[in-house]
């Protein structure tokens, strides 16, 4: 499955987030590392999900980019 992630970038740091999947986040030093670590999130919480009974959420989010004249 392929989650949309938002990569936000700090003052120091990135930040990542997956909206389909609450609660799971990472942070990083570099865009690089913080997708590393995303992925794995992912990964770990899905598979916390599937040993406590839970359901997985669908991947549903969609991104877009508007452009906007300011």
């Amino acid at each position: 499955m392929k989650y949309a992630v938002v990569i936000e970038k700090g003052p120091k740091s990135f930040g990542a987030h997956a909206p389909d999947l609450p609660g799971c986040v990472a942070v990083g030093k570099s865009r690089r590392e913080v997708l590393r670590l995303i992925k794995e999130a992912i990964e770990f919480h899905i598979e916390g999900l599937r040993l406590q009974g839970e359901p997985v959420p669908p991947p549903t989010t969609q991104v877009e980019y508007v452009s906007a004249v300011g």
